[in-house]
């Protein structure tokens, strides 16, 4: 994706199908985290020392992904290859602001990669379920 094309998203922006499903999954995401993950489920997991595998440590890295991307596809990309590429490129970037974190000052947490990761690879594929009619081989 070019200055140009992003340029052209834009001006040109239209409301389509996919975009608002897009949107949808982003904003229910981010209001799954801001109004469940943080206030609720987090501090009840630490509160009572459960042991639920690195869930509440990475809640907010996941559902964090899952919005960023989400959001972006249904802002921005209208293609195939578009929506594709800006997976691709938010969930690296996500990965290298993570491993960046010792440069910041701040500790780097691998739990948070391995779920930018796994959530990065869950996104493409929710992406392919979600849009199958679109999607050709």
């Amino acid at each position: 994706m070019t200055i140009r094309e992003l340029r052209g998203e834009f001006v040109g922006w239209k409301f389509t199908w996919t975009r608002g499903i897009n949107l949808a999954v982003g904003f229910i995401a981010l209001l799954i985290y801001e109004f469940f993950a943080r206030p609720i489920y987090r501090p009840y997991i630490y509160s009572h020392q459960i042991n639920d595998f690195h869930i509440a440590d990475t809640i907010g890295n996941s559902l964090g992904t899952i919005a960023t991307i989400y959001i972006f596809l249904g802002l921005i990309g209208s293609t195939r290859s578009q929506h594709d590429f800006l997976i691709k490129t938010i969930t690296i970037s996500l990965i290298l602001y993570e491993v960046a974190h010792p440069v910041l000052g701040k500790p780097m947490d691998p739990w948070d990669v391995l779920a930018t990761i796994i959530t990065g690879v869950f996104c493409w594929v929710l992406y392919r379920v979600l849009h199958r009619a679109n999607v050709k081989a």
